[in-house]
Parts: C-alpha cells; sequence; structure tokens
C-alpha cells in the first residue's frame, strides 16, 4: 500500500497501535480556529476586569450571587466538596489518570494548562486587588465577604475549565458535556463560600478556557489534523480497500480533498469539510435583502456533518433525476474529525478552464438541459458557477457541489439558478452565445423571470467575480435578453421589506418615547400644544420646495434633458424608497430606473447619479464647516489641540498599509486599475454636463437648495415654540447632524440625526424642552410625512411604468 509516498510497511507501521486512543494520535495537531478562540478568551477577559474596576455591583450580579447563597444546606455541602476540583487536588488526580493510562501528552498538558490558568487568576487578582463595593450593597448581600474581599476571578473556576478543554478532544461528546457541567459546579461552590461574585467566576472560566485553548496550540489536541494514514484507517473500517492515497492542491478556506485508488484499480474522490462554508455569509445575506425582487436563502447548516449529509443526500436526488452529477458512494465522519464525502473521480475538466472555441452549442445545450432537468426535479442549486460545471472525457456536462442546494423549495429558485448559469456562461462564451443559447432550450416565460435576477445586489459576489468587467457585461446581459424577448428592462420593485418597517417603526417610536427624557415630558406636550401652527405648515411647505429643488439638482446632473414634472414626481417616489432602505440604496436604485426607461444607458445613468451625489457631498462638506464654525461662534467649543503623538502614528501606520495594499500586485489588478478605468469612464460622461453653463448652475443651485430648505424646516418648526434663537445658527445644526445621521447604519439615519440636532440646539442655548419638541416635530413632517405621498407616487408611477 502507498500512501503519500510511503511503501505499505511504513504506512502499517503508523497504525500499528490498535484501539481507539491509536485513532485519536493520528488526528493530533494544531488548528487556527484556536487562535481565535484564544483572542476571544483575552478579549473577554479584559473586558469583564474593564466591568470589575468599574464602581458598585450590577443589580442581576447581585441577586444571582443572594440567589445561590439561598440553596439547601446539604447541597451547599455537596458543592463545597466539588469545589475541590478546582484546586490542586482536581489538577492531580486528573493527571495522575491520563499518565495512569499512558496518555503522557494529554497528563502534561492537564497540568500545565491549569496550572497556568491559577498563576493567572492570582496575579489578576494580586494586581488589580478585591471588587470596589460600597457599603449599602455589602449590606444587602446575605454572605458578607471576608477580610480580603470578593478576589477577581476566579482562580478555581480557571483550574477547573482550563482542565475540561484539554481534555475534551480526547473524550467522547457525552463525559466532556459532563465536564463542563463539574466546571459549573466549581462556580457554584465558589459563590455559595462566598469568595467570588458571579463575574469573577465568569471571568475564571473563560480564562481557562483560553489556558486550556493554548496548550491546543502548543502540544496540538486530536481532531486537529487529518493524515494519510488515518484516512486509509476509516476507509478500511468503512469497508473501502485502500490501494493509495494522494492529496490533491490544497486551500487554506475550502474542504481538504485526496485522491483514493482501490485494490481493485478504481479512482475515487474524498473531501473533507473542516468548516461550514461562508460564502451565503450576512453580507451576501444583505444584499439579498436590498434587492429589488424576493429571493431564495440557501438552506441554513447547521455542522460541518449537517453539509455533508445534505450534499450527499441532494446529489443521489439529482442522479436519481436523470441529471449527470458525480455519484456518491460514501458520506461519514472521523473518530474526533471532520466528516467527509467519497465520490467516484469523473475524468474532465470544469468549464471555467475551457475556451470559448472548446466549447460548442450542443455542449451549451447539455448543460442548460441538466439545469432545467434539475429545476423539475425541485432541486435549487444556488451555485451554479463555471467552476462547479464539470466537462468529463466524453463532453457531457455534470453538476457538482451541491452544497448550498434546496429540495422541494419555493419556485423562486428556480430563475435564480437560470440568472446564474447564463452568467457563468456568458464569463466562457460571451454574452451573445450566452442568451442565444438560453433562448433555444427555456420557456419565454422562465427567460422573463430571469431578467429581474440580473442585478448585483440579487448575484453573489462569487458569481459576479466571473465577469471580467462585471459592470459593463452584466448591463450588456441584462440589455440583451430584454432585447431578443422584445420586453423592457425590469421595472423597479422596492426594496422595502417588512422587517425593514417594523424596524424604522420601533425604533422611531423608541425614539418619541425615550428623547422626551432629556427634558420634562409634560413640558414637551405642553409646547407642543401651545405651538404655532402657522409656522408647523411653514415646515411643510420647506420640506415639499426641498424635493422640488432635488429634482432641479437631478435636472442639473444630466445632459439628456429631463422632464420636470416627472421627475420632481420620482423624487417624491424616492423619498418613500430613499428612506425605507438602509444607506437610501431605494434613492439610487429607483433614479437609475428611471433614467434607463428615458433611454439612457446604465454607465450614463450611474455617471449622472454619481455626479448628482459628489455635488451635494462636496456642497454639504462646505456648508457642514461653516455650520461648525457658526456653532462654534454661538458657543464656544473649547480650544484645538494638535493630536497627540500616538494618534499621529497610528494614522501614518494606517496610510501605509492602504499604500502598500495598493502598490502591491493583487491592489494594481483587483483595485487600482478597476477604480482608474472606472474613473476615467466616468469623467468622460460627466464633463459634458460640467461644461454647460445652464446644467451646472441647476445643479449647484438645486444642492445649495435643497439643504437650504431642509434648514430651514428645522427653524420654522423651532419658530412655532419660541421666537428666540439665530436662524443661522439653528440651520447650522440641522446641517452638521444631518451630516453625523449619514454615518448611522439605520434608514435616513434614524436615532442619530435626532440626538446630534438636540445637542446642538442646547449648545446654541435653546431650552431643552424645546429643542426635543422642535426636533421631534420637525422630524415628523419632513422626514416620516413625506413617505406617504412618496408611496402613493411610488405606486402611480410603476402603474405608469416610469419606474
Amino acid at each position: 500500500m502507498v500512501v503519500n509516498g510511503r511503501s505499505e510497511p511504513d504506512a502499517e507501521k503508523s497504525s500499528a497501535r490498535p484501539g481507539r486512543y491509536a485513532r485519536l494520535r493520528m488526528t493530533i495537531g494544531r488548528h487556527p480556529a484556536d487562535v481565535v478562540r484564544l483572542a476571544i478568551s483575552a478579549g473577554v477577559v479584559l473586558l469583564c476586569l474593564a466591568i470589575a474596576r468599574t464602581p458598585g455591583v450590577n443589580p442581576v450580579e447581585l441577586a444571582i450571587f443572594n440567589e445561590v447563597q439561598q440553596l439547601p444546606q446539604w447541597l451547599q455541602g455537596v458543592l463545597r466538596v466539588v469545589g475541590w476540583a478546582g484546586s490542586w487536588p482536581g489538577i492531580v488526580v486528573t493527571a495522575g489518570i491520563a499518565l495512569y493510562v499512558g496518555r503522557i501528552r494529554m497528563g502534561v498538558a492537564l497540568t500545565s494548562a491549569a496550572a497556568l490558568g491559577w498563576v493567572l487568576a492570582w496575579v489578576i487578582a494580586w494586581l488589580v486587588g478585591p471588587r470596589p463595593l460600597s457599603s449599602s450593597e455589602v449590606a444587602t448581600m446575605l454572605h458578607q465577604p471576608g477580610s480580603a474581599g470578593f478576589a477577581f476571578p476566579s482562580p478555581e473556576t480557571a483550574v477547573a475549565a482550563a482542565l475540561v478543554t484539554v481534555a475534551a478532544p480526547y473524550l467522547r461528546r457525552g463525559p466532556a458535556r459532563l465536564g463542563w457541567l463539574a466546571v459549573v459546579l466549581v462556580g457554584a461552590a465558589g459563590d455559595v463560600i462566598g469568595n467570588h461574585l458571579p463575574l469573577g467566576i465568569f471571568a475564571g472560566a473563560v480564562l481557562g478556557w483560553g489556558c486550556g485553548t493554548l496548550f491546543h496550540l502548543v502540544l496540538g489536541a486530536p481532531g486537529r489534523r487529518t493524515t494519510e494514514a488515518g484516512l486509509v484507517l476509516v476507509l478500511e473500517r468503512a469497508g473501502v480497500h485502500v490501494k493509495s492515497v494522494s492529496p490533491v492542491a490544497r486551500t487554506w478556506l475550502h474542504p481538504l480533498e485526496y485522491e483514493v485508488v482501490t485494490t481493485d484499480g478504481e479512482p475515487l474522490r474524498m473531501k473533507i469539510v473542516r468548516r461550514l462554508h461562508r460564502v451565503a455569509g450576512p453580507t451576501y445575506r444583505l444584499r439579498r435583502l436590498l434587492a429589488s425582487l424576493e429571493v431564495e436563502f440557501e438552506p441554513r447548516l447547521s455542522t460541518t456533518r449537517h453539509e455533508v449529509e445534505h450534499e450527499a443526500y441532494v446529489n443521489l436526488l439529482a442522479q436519481r433525476a436523470g441529471i449527470g452529477t458525480v455519484p456518491v458512494l460514501l458520506a461519514g465522519e472521523f473518530e474526533h474529525g471532520p466528516p467527509f464525502l467519497i465520490m467516484r473521480h469523473v475524468p474532465g475538466r470544469r468549464l471555467s478552464t475551457l475556451a470559448s472555441r472548446e466549447v460548442d452549442d450542443e455542449l451549451l445545450d447539455g448543460i442548460w438541459a441538466d439545469v432545467r432537468a434539475l429545476a423539475e426535479a425541485q432541486i435549487s442549486h444556488h451555485d451554479l458557477r463555471a467552476d462547479t460545471i464539470l466537462v468529463d472525457a466524453e463532453g457531457q456536462p455534470r453538476i457538482t457541489d451541491f452544497t448550498f442546494s434546496r429540495v422541494g423549495g419555493p419556485s423562486a429558485g428556480r430563475p435564480q439558478d437560470f440568472a446564474d448559469v447564463l452568467v457563468s456562461l456568458a464569463s466562457v462564451v460571451g454574452v451573445t452565445r450566452a442568451v442565444d443559447s438560453a433562448q433555444r432550450t427555456l420557456d419565454e416565460e422562465d427567460l422573463e423571470r430571469v431578467l429581474p435576477c440580473l442585478q448585483p445586489l440579487a448575484l453573489r459576489r462569487r458569481m459576479r467575480r466571473q465577469l471580467e468587467d462585471e459592470r459593463t457585461l452584466l448591463a450588456d446581459l441584462r440589455e440583451r435578453l430584454a432585447d431578443q424577448l422584445g420586453c423592457e428592462v425590469p421595472q423597479f420593485r422596492s426594496p422595502v421589506r417588512a422587517t425593514t418597517v417594523a424596524i424604522m417603526l420601533a425604533v422611531g417610536l423608541a425614539i418619541y418615547l425615550l428623547l422626551p427624557q432629556v427634558a420634562s415630558l409634560p413640558q414637551v406636550l405642553t409646547l407642543l400644544k401651545d405651538a404655532h401652527w402657522i409656522w408647523l405648515g411653514v415646515a411643510i411647505a420647506m420640506g415639499v420646495l426641498s424635493i422640488v429643488a432635488a429634482s432641479v439638482s437631478l435636472i442639473g446632473s444630466s445632459p439628456t434633458p429631463l422632464p420636470f414634472w416627472r421627475t420632481t414626481a420620482v423624487q417624491l417616489a424616492a423619498t418613500f424608497t430613499g428612506r425605507t432602505t438602509a444607506a437610501g440604496i431605494g434613492f439610487y436604485a429607483i433614479n437609475i430606473v428611471y433614467l434607463e426607461r428615458l433611454g439612457l444607458r446604465r454607465s450614463r445613468a450611474v455617471a449622472v447619479l454619481f455626479l448628482n451625489r459628489a455635488v451635494h457631498g462636496l456642497v454639504t462638506g462646505i456648508l457642514t464647516l461653516l455650520g461648525v464654525l457658526a456653532i462654534g461662534a454661538a458657543a464656544p467649543i473649547g480650544s484645538l489641540a494638535v493630536p497627540s503623538e500616538w494618534v499621529i502614528i497610528v494614522v501614518l501606520v494606517l496610510i501605509a498599509i492602504v499604500a502598500g495594499v495598493l502598490a502591491s500586485p493583487w491592489g494594481r489588478r483587483r483595485l487600482l486599475r478597476p477604480a482608474l478605468r472606472g474613473l476615467r469612464e466616468l469623467v468622460r460622461e460627466l464633463l459634458p454636463t460640467l461644461r454647460h453653463p445652464v446644467l451646472a448652475t441647476e445643479l449647484l443651485v438645486g444642492s445649495v437648495a435643497f439643504l437650504v430648505f431642509q434648514a430651514l424646516g428645522l427653524a420654522a418648526t423651532l419658530r412655532a415654540f419660541t421666537p428666540d434663537f439665530s436662524v443661522v445658527a439653528v440651520m447650522s445644526v440641522y446641517i452638521v447632524g444631518a451630516t453625523l445621521g449619514q454615518l448611522a447604519p439605520t434608514p435616513g439615519g434614524l436615532g442619530t440625526v435626532e440626538a446630534a440636532m438636540v445637542a446642538g440646539l442646547t449648545a446654541i442655548g435653546i431650552q431643552s424642552g424645546e429643542a426635543v419638541a422642535a426636533v421631534l416635530a420637525s422630524r415628523l413632517l419632513t422626514f416620516w410625512l413625506p413617505i406617504l405621498p412618496g408611496l402613493v407616487a411610488f405606486r402611480l408611477l410603476q402603474h405608469h411604468r416610469v419606474v
């Protein structure tokens, strides 16, 4: 037998020692995840240390301490005995058992980790001293602390947690869970005795967990490494007689793959999944939520074993449906190790490695036939990249990698799969051949459902990265398919979801209930009751004029003439789509679709919005700077100081890191060159507008007027409550507060804007009650109120196919 180039006697020698421990030794190694666990442990201990040094005890912590003190006396006696497991007797007993049964490595790790946990706990306790408690807090405790006070952290819990952390990889799941139960009991014993508060017990457990993890890195632990000898042993126990095992090229974040040859000469492929795939991570899910169509998420995979079994299950279903796949033979799991999947080895090449001339129409039709068969079998693949399509030696396609597939889900997954294949084929054979092949195989109704899926927000990053020029080719693909079908590019649908509206309502309600607590709630209600309603009407008028100003600004951004009233209606609708989505993504989406409906290409529409936002940002920056100066003149903000040398050093280091990344080959290829290419395209699109004096004037005046009208809305609202203020200072407060709100992740800066404006108004001398009432009323009239007519305008514009 040959194992990774070794002869049969060598391989047999590595597994000559039978039994469970021999199998565990084959998997002893180190894992990068232990570094992450160690960092988390250190961070949690430091955070607990900062809390412990804060004077006073949290009422919840004090309540937990007193509740444990009320346990029955017999149970307290049991806990006192169990508490010895977190001291030197526990270390001696556990290490002695490990050495007695011949587990030398385990015994050394147990002793070292527990001793380190004990020493670190006492060193921290000596450095920081006992918990600072007031006399009133001590009086409420059922068990008074001794003269030394409550130590932090608990050394007994640290020792127990270190012992269990080190021993867990060597134990079965049941005993390991009992070990962590023992850690909880040791912590409870520290509470019963009265030596430690709950925070110190928790910090001690985390400290011990970190010490045990450290020795996993130093000495290694079972389940951290996959060896060829271990693979042979597992395969033999599964009934697969192995002749040779050799690893395939590995990548750190992807599953390990091995080529296996049986004694019968049959080639196999073995995949070992050490961690869950993160392709469908939180960023991708957020992008899908913001997409202008309903999309189907991948199945939630809880563990690596679940992932392997799910892939094998879907693969077998696809194979039974007559779809070309790579046949699955066996799925299993290493003892104290990762799960594995064994498939037959099918000679061939990935579609991504083929040149366009090597892919004929027959192969394209075969790929579409398999994808359509997947849809008919109620299977959504969710990862149909060119890398997951294998072309075998006979030129037939085979679909692989069913990790993210869903069986029997809603039909929304089928158009997504069709869109994924269309993008993948376009990356290999070009847009024209990809669209033509889809038309030969799919129905017109299916193709019409594919069109909305061809947008960046609905596609994974890995799917879009297949295209050399993502922005241009994706737009060309969408336009080519729309032209072939004789229909328009899909209309914009609101990316608003019920969850978004619910979050906005909850945050808004919290603001309107909690913000008045800054002042006296009765005072705020009295001010609202006695307000001059004419000035509130003026504030509403200022909000309407700001929408008109936004329309003028957009008209000035486009070299193509835009109809005034229709553009104004779109800006009214944008108050609904933009203010109900994070980062205002709905504002950009509705305007891009509107410009495309007027005949502008996607690149020109993006350039128009880029210019509009760039000028708006420039105007906002200048007015914000002036606003800060105006606020400072109204309410001196103190002297300015040069940043400390450490701040300057950190800034210089960050600049050097960014410059190094941009100067590297990867940075030049992936960041600098695409950015410069996109910038040149934008400049080429924008120059005609900037050289046109009328358009430039409309753009600049519209941007300034938008901010001025919005700021006058706050001033008019404040005038309804008090006449004693500086209009310029109040307008400056609005501009600065609105700018700070753009940094918040909430729609419209909800929460941040209100807090900044209240702080700014009080800083320039406005009474707190008047400031709160003015901010709440202004945001209600200028932020919330326009959303309702914006919704109506949005639906009407959809009905008339304007957006």
